[in-house]
């Protein structure tokens, strides 16, 4: 996988497990504070479309990743 697919399949991933653990009609209910996270993965996102750089992504780059186009 590419960096640009690994930071969309762990921000994904991220998002559903905030949201498993934040709301509370959920199995696996933590706290409404795990709300919180999707929200900040949610303002990353939309910072690396606007800014085209992502922090994930360079330090993906750097652990040896290929860069996607």
């Amino acid at each position: 996988m590419t960096t640009w697919q690994t930071v969309r399949v762990v921000a994904g991933a991220f998002i559903l497990l905030s949201l498993a653990l934040g709301i509370p009609g959920s199995p696996i209910f933590v706290n409404q504070w795990f709300l919180a996270f999707t929200a900040f993965v949610g303002v990353n996102l939309l910072q690396s479309g606007l800014t085209k750089w992502c922090l994930m992504e360079s330090i993906l780059a750097k652990l040896g990743l290929k860069r996607g186009a």
